[in-house]
Formats: structure tokens, C-alpha cells, sequence
């Protein structure tokens, strides 16, 4: 299986960028991205270093840099959503303190310092190979890690087989990966996290975690 990410500027184009944009400076967070935030800031963000792999139009670098976090690194990708997470930073005040890095994270995961917190807001699912991602990612959390993946649940071991046949005869090269939430639970363990909080909507499993020392 090629473990690259493929079809990002495709599938996460400016027209997506730009809507998803528009609905986060309208509304803020959309519920799980806001599940996620609540659970970081019980942590505690105050002056804390971040990187936000697949950041999208950065809502969560940029709540919790307004919440007292230092500096943030946002790696995407999809170029559009990087261009629309600058144009936020600037509307924000935020340009001095987030660095932008386009790419797949995982061939770019060597040149990316270590941040207090590392977050994968629903990533995971978008990424081929998940111990690639997973292990390259919670090698750069310093203290605190958290993640949102779909849950193990019926209907989506059925729709995601859809969703990446209709990709395919569209044209796309982007897919979906329903990857198992204990895999994934069993990586992050291995690189010395335990779950400390979680929360569950119908479909997604948001959970955070943290050195166990």
C-alpha cells in the first residue's frame, strides 16, 4: 500500500478552503472540533508550544492561541487550506506566531520541532498508513496529544467502501480509511501516551492524551 497522502489539493481545493472559512468565522468551531478544544484547555494551553497536522483553515491553533498558548506550527497538505489558515492568522493578529509548512507530514515529520501539544483534528482517517502517521506525529508531542478518528462503528465499515468507489469514478485520487480506534490507541501507547479524556459524537471519537510520567 503506498503510504503517501494523495488527491489533498484536489479534495481540500480554495473553493472548500474558502467555504470552510466563512462557516468558522461565522459560527467558530463546528461541535467536534469544539469537543476538542474543550478537553485541550482542561490541560492546560497557557504558553504552550503547538502543532496542528492537518490544521485545515487553523480553528485549532488559532482558539487556542486566543486561550494563552505561545506559538504554533499548522503543516497541511492541502495548500489552499494554508493560504486560508494565513489569511485568519492575519485577521487575528496571529502572523508572528504561526509557521506554516506545507506537505504530508510524515516525509516532513523529521524537520518539525517537538510542541507541548499535537493535535490531528480528523486526519487520521484521511492517511493511508496509520502507524506512519500516528507514531511520526506522537514523537513530536512533548506533553499533551489529541485526536479525532472515527469510531468502529457498522454503518461506516460500509460507507467508507462507497465513498472511496465514488472517488475512484469521479476521477479522484483521495480516499478514506476506516482505521481501528484500538490500532490506533495501541500506536500512541507504544510511544509512551495514556488517554487521560474522551468524548464520542455518532461518529467521532475525540481523545486526548498525555506523557504518562
Amino acid at each position: 500500500m503506498d503510504c503517501c497522502a494523495k488527491g489533498y489539493d484536489d479534495m481540500f481545493d480554495d473553493a472548500q478552503a474558502a467555504k470552510n472559512l466563512k462557516s468558522f468565522r461565522a459560527d467558530g468551531p463546528d461541535p467536534t472540533t469544539r469537543a476538542l478544544l474543550d478537553l485541550l484547555r482542561a490541560r492546560g494551553v497557557k504558553d504552550a508550544t503547538l502543532l496542528d497536522i492537518g490544521g485545515g483553515v487553523g480553528a485549532i491553533h488559532h482558539e487556542l492561541l486566543d486561550a494563552g498558548a505561545h506559538r504554533a506550527m499548522h503543516v497541511d497538505a492541502s495548500a489552499a487550506y494554508i493560504r486560508a489558515a494565513r489569511d485568519e492568522a492575519a485577521q487575528r493578529g496571529h502572523t508572528d506566531r504561526v509557521e506554516f509548512l506545507h506537505g504530508d507530514f510524515v516525509d516532513l515529520a523529521e524537520q518539525v520541532p517537538p510542541a507541548d501539544v499535537v493535535t490531528l483534528d480528523r486526519v487520521i482517517c484521511c492517511y493511508p498508513d496509520m502507524p506512519a502517521l500516528v507514531e511520526a506525529s506522537a514523537s513530536r508531542a512533548r506533553r499533551v496529544y489529541g485526536a479525532v478518528f472515527p469510531r468502529d462503528r457498522w454503518f461506516l465499515r460500509v460507507a467508507f467502501p462507497f465513498m472511496n468507489l465514488f472517488k475512484r469514478l469521479t476521477g479522484s485520487s483521495f480516499r478514506v480509511f476506516l482505521h481501528s480506534p484500538a490500532d490506533i490507541d495501541t500506536v500512541l501507547r507504544r510511544q509512551g501516551l495514556e488517554r487521560r479524556s474522551y468524548a464520542q459524537t455518532f461518529v467521532w471519537a475525540v481523545a486526548v492524551y498525555s506523557r504518562s510520567s
